[in-house]
């Protein structure tokens, strides 16, 4: 997959590492709390075992234990003493160590954290992120290979991004510290340690906007859009479907809370269709809304109606069995035969 184009702001004193997703969210962290020494990092298991996805390994060696903090199995405590930090003055930064274990600490994230900027009128800030590994494809069991990050962007007063190659993972991590609001990182966890997503990171670029959507790949017989996971099985089917003449467009939403759908619409004016590729269930989801303000803002240039590739409305499967739980190559090429059909 193509790394997103960077800015450098002095190319002479650029600094260029090539990394996974998972090692440049770990240099962002590094980056944000060598900056800002009110930045911590909390969670289970991400001291001195590093996370279980070793995202956050070494940062307790180099930072020390009152920087980065091993927490009890309690992530509702997580949540609610991340939020007392932040009125304190300090940048929490959360790992919820699996995207099912999330929901204990749903009441304090849609109750208190969401809220607390606009029922203090602005008085009291938020700058609160947490990190949540999410999505399907490690072979795990029950509660370790949701998508929830529908219900979240459902929530006024969150802002919630997903990353999918190691640039936006660097860059999105330092810009989510930096956010007076809360914000939520879904990452995508199969692709933490892909060796065919390494990409040079220059850490003294300009990032792109974080509340941002891009298209890494320009087409004109249909639209793609995709986030997070979906990201490589959408490029893969661009990929395909050009060895049979047929030229995709591919657009990183990036941002799911706000969306940012000007880019799509843009696409969709020219290439007059679009499928929309997710892991999560695709009744009342992301999916459903980009395809729904999409035929509002596009239904005049759209030339059949939008397609999305999720997964399906059941409980996540057994390991065996999600390979037919995912959106995969063939079931994208198969959206996209039924848009170019009409």
């Amino acid at each position: 997959m193509a790394a997103p184009v960077q800015s450098p702001v002095d190319t002479q004193a650029a600094t260029t590492q090539t990394m996974t997703i998972g090692k440049a969210l770990n240099n962002g962290l590094r980056a944000s709390m060598e900056a800002d020494p009110k930045v911590l990092v909390m969670g289970e298991d991400v001291g001195k075992l590093g996370g279980v996805f070793r995202v956050t390994d070494g940062l307790q060696k180099d930072f020390g234990e009152h920087r980065v903090l091993d927490t009890p199995l309690a992530e509702s405590g997580i949540v609610g003493t991340a939020i007392g930090l932040a009125v304190r003055g300090f940048r929490p930064v959360c790992e919820i160590q699996f995207e099912g274990f999330i929901f204990p600490a749903f009441d304090q994230i849609s109750s208190q954290l969401a809220k607390l900027h606009y029922r203090t009128q602005g008085k009291l800030k938020a700058p609160v992120v947490i990190r949540v590994p999410f999505g399907g494809g490690i072979g795990a069991v029950e509660h370790h290979s949701e998508s929830p990050e529908s219900l979240f962007s459902h929530i006024p007063g969150l802002k919630v991004v997903s990353c999918s190659n190691p640039v936006d993972a660097y860059w999105m991590m330092q810009q989510a510290i930096s956010s007076d609001d809360p914000v939520m990182l879904f990452e995508p966890k199969k692709l933490y340690h892909s060796s065919a997503l390494k990409a040079p990171v220059d850490t003294t670029a300009t990032p792109d906007p974080l509340h941002s959507s891009r298209v890494v790949r320009h087409g004109d017989a249909a639209t793609i859009a995709a986030y997070g996971p979906s990201l490589p099985v959408a490029l893969d089917a661009a990929t395909a479907a050009q060895e049979e003449g047929r030229s995709l467009e591919v657009i990183d939403l990036r941002t799911l809370s706000p969306l940012d759908l000007g880019p799509v619409f843009e696409s969709v004016r020219r290439t007059g269709r679009l499928v929309v590729v997710s892991e999560a269930p695709s009744e009342v989801s992301l999916a459903s809304e980009v395809a729904a303000r999409v035929q509002q803002e596009c239904f005049y240039s759209l030339e059949a109606p939008v397609q999305r590739v999720t997964g399906f409305d059941t409980p996540y499967p057994p390991a065996k069995l999600e390979e037919h739980f995912v959106p995969d190559l063939d079931r994208v090429l198969h959206a996209v035969d039924n848009a170019l059909e009409w």
